[in-house]
Order: C-alpha cells, then structure tokens, then sequence
C-alpha cells in the first residue's frame, strides 16, 4: 500500500487534503492524472450500467434533502458505527473493525449490547494503536451523519438538515418522478453516481474509509416477489464489469452477509484483495425487498406504489441494489495494475491499466527538443491524435529512456517518438512513420503516420 500511495502523490493521482495545512484526515484530492483515472471508470460504469442496458435511466439528485428523508431510511436512529475510547490516549477505535482482527465476526449492525458482550469477551487481545494499552470505555453507537446549518439563520427551532449519508436516497426520491416522466416498464433501473459524507471514527488505508465519498448506485425495480432471478443476474453483471476492466480474477471474491438488516432478503459483497489489508469489500449488492419506498410513502404520504400498465394492478416494487464507492474502485484498479519488473537491466514501475482507462492514451516525443524540425512535425503528430483521442501527452522532458519510464510509471499504453527517419533524413523509406513503443511489452515497431488512428485504436 505505501508504494500505492507513493505513487499517487508522486504521479500526481491522489493528494492529501489540505495538505499545506497538515492534511484533513479522510480527504482526499484527485490530481490531473487521477480525475483523468477517474473520470474514465466512471465512463466505463455509466456505460455498462446504462447505455449497454435496456430500460435504465440515469439520475443526478441534489446534496441536501428533506430532514425526515433520514429518518425514513433510518438513517438518524439506526447508522452507525461502534465507538471505544482508549482512557490513556483518548483514541478511537471502530470496535467491530478491531474485532475482526483478531477473528471475531462482528459489524455494526449488532445491537450495543452484542457488541458489548464481545468486546468485554476480548479485550485482552485488542491493544490501542496508538499507546499500545488496553483500557478502553464500554461501546456506544456514534451516529456517522454530518449535521449542516443549510437555511438554519439563528440556530434554533429549525430542524436539523444533514450531508447525505449515501448517495441513494436520492434515487428513492425520484422514483415517482422518473415513472411519471419516463412511463417505464418494470423491470427497470435507476442510476447515479452522487456525493456522501461519513463522519468516520477512524478513517483509514488511504482510499478505502474515507470522510468524503462518492457512490455510483444502481436500483432495480422489480415486482414483488420475482427477484431471485434478477438478483443473480445483477451479481453476475458487476462481476463480469470487473473483469472487463482488467481487474484479475484472483483477486476477486464473493462473501455473503452474515449478519442482515431485518429488510434485507439477501446481501453480497464483491471482496477485492487490497495490498496491506486482504480481502475486503469494494462492492455491494443488496436484495432490499419493499422496505426503502414503503418507509418513504409512509414518511411522505405520497403514493409510490406502481400502477401494472397491463393489468391495472397496484403495488410497490422490491428493489436490487448495488453500490460501490469510487475511491475504493480507484484504489484496487490502480493497485490492480501496479507492477514492478525488470526490463532493460533496471526495475520500472509500470500501471497495466486498461487503455480506455489510462489517463492519457497515447504520449508523442520529439527524439530530441533541441532539433525544431523534429519538434515541429512531433507537433503535427500530436495535433492529429489529439484530435482524435483528447487525451494524448506531450512529453520532451528528459532522454527518450526516462520519458518511456515516465509514461510507464502513469499507464500510458503507448509512445510515440518522432526521429530523423520520421523526416527521411537517413532511411527514405522510412518517411512519414514513427516509432511506437508498447507500455506492457516495451517492444517498438515502426507505424506510418497515415496508419496511427486505427493502429492505436
């Protein structure tokens, strides 16, 4: 994990938070090669979960909402997360967390009282991580919402509004909405990347439990009762995304819930094995039943229940979710892809990542940037990918060696150099072609500039 990170902030993928002051612990900045990461699996997310499915629709809903939204999900009475506090140090720990450590099954869905009962059956084996003692306070659920003063002028009597604490509310929202606009048959799908905000006990590893988050979600809608087949196909869909983009399969895993939500018929999580910390979960997929839209309608007192178009009859549908958090679909993508290896008698550093999901496709050279001739067609070159891809580098930074290594370090999948031959100065027949250099191989081959669009592609 530490060489992750190091490349991250080296690189230019992941900053510290507020970094010149000291740094915010739990937040992190995207930098140019990271939203460029970014920012592409959320293409390839969208696409999948979007344009390459048939009755989906997608969604943008707004940060804040109505107070008693989050007491409909249970949201204010019931999301939290299990708090100790070392009485030497005042440190805090994520008991259920400390727990599995050591082996104990534990979450924090259990009642203060089980988890109570667990903690006091091993305390002896759970040592703070700062001050190394073991005297700790009994455990109390801390609530993870982020209270926010939106509209709140004076501070009292207003009731309290709240940072979401998912992103997927807003889709339980908008589900009358998007039925009454769209007119949809079920089965059908709602989709959304979106903001959230947990204040987190202890944030930590990175990307992985951050303070600030965002979710891409997806719900489908079925009619009650016929989700078992749905359920597996959906499971199915988002595994088979992860290979699509690259990820290798042994280090992906299915682990099912021990412990459900009393709404829940089923729950899975696509485990991935994260450097440093093992197996964990990078993604869910939840049977949610009727539960999100029945407390919303009673909450409300709008009417969600779907009219049957064919037979008139009224009911409100199951729900299939799935929700991941893009840092943690980041964080195993780039540690997916880090490689170290030998090549050319010295050890490169290399991100293998899938070319529609490398920040930049292609980087163009001039051979030497002292040489206007070579830099002016170089240009030409660069003009034309840019062009065509968007995404391309100009590198004439350092020798062509640690340019390669540059290029290999961000994941560029290809190179391209501009030389003397490209000008026809030394091999005529060698006129209008450039040098490409492949990032996972290192082989070279020479390719006519008329040819570099559809070879790249």
């Amino acid at each position: 994990m530490d060489k992750v990170v190091s490349l991250c902030k080296r690189r230019g993928f992941v900053f510290q938070g507020s970094e010149i002051y000291g740094g915010l612990a739990g937040v992190f900045d995207f930098g140019p090669m990271g939203v460029e990461l970014l920012n592409n699996l959320k293409r390839s997310w969208w696409k999948a979960n979007v344009y390459d499915k048939e009755n989906y629709y997608g969604l943008d809903s707004g940060m804040f909402k109505h107070p008693r939204v989050w007491d409909a999900s249970g949201h204010t009475s019931g999301f939290s997360d299990p708090l100790s506090e070392c009485r030497e140090c005042n440190t805090r720990i994520r008991v259920d967390k400390e727990l599995g450590k050591i082996g104990i099954e534990a979450d924090e869905k259990m009642s203060e009282e089980e988890i109570n009962k667990l903690f006091d059956e091993n305390r002896d084996k759970i040592v703070c991580p700062k001050c190394g003692q073991k005297n700790f306070t009994s455990v109390k659920a801390f609530n993870l919402l982020i209270k926010s003063n939106l509209g709140d002028f004076t501070g009292e009597g207003s009731e309290p509004v709240y940072l979401p604490g998912e992103a997927c509310q807003g889709i339980y929202l908008d589900y009358k909405n998007i039925v009454d606009s769209m007119s949809p048959k079920l089965p059908f799908g709602i989709v959304q990347i979106g903001k959230a905000f947990r204040n987190e006990i202890s944030p930590r590893n990175f990307l992985f439990r951050t303070r600030e988050l965002e979710q891409a979600d997806t719900q489908l809608f079925v009619k009650p009762n016929q989700n078992k087949e749905a359920y597996e196909q959906v499971k199915q869909d988002r595994l088979n995304w992860y290979l699509s983009i690259g990820i290798k399969p042994e280090n992906l895993r299915w682990k099912q819930h021990a412990n459900l939500v009393f709404y829940a018929s089923d729950a899975w999580d696509i485990e991935y094995n994260f450097p440093g910390l093992g197996f964990d979960e990078l993604e869910g997929i939840h049977d949610r039943t009727n539960y999100d839209l029945t407390q919303h309608m009673e909450f409300s007192g709008a009417d969600l229940r779907y009219t049957d178009p064919e037979t008139g009859e009224k009911y409100i549908p199951w729900i299939l979710e799935t929700s991941v958090g893009m840092g943690r679909m980041f964080l195993a993508v780039i540690s997916d892809a880090y490689h170290e290896e030998e090549m050319d008698g010295s050890t490169r550093v290399v991100l293998k990542l899938h070319k529609d999901l490398a920040p930049y496709r292609v980087a163009v050279s001039p051979l030497l940037k002292n040489k206007p001739e070579l830099v002016e067609k170089a240009r030409e070159v660069f003009k034309l990918l840019k062009k065509e891809f968007g995404n391309v580098a100009w590198d004439d930074n350092g020798n062509i060696g640690k340019r390669y290594r540059r290029q290999d370090e961000i994941g560029t999948p290809a190179c391209i150099v501009i030389d003397f031959e490209t000008l026809g100065q030394e091999k005529p027949e060698l006129k209008d072609t450039v040098t490409v250099r492949d990032r996972d191989t290192g082989e070279q081959i020479r390719v006519a500039i008329a040819d570099l669009i559809s070879h790249l592609k």
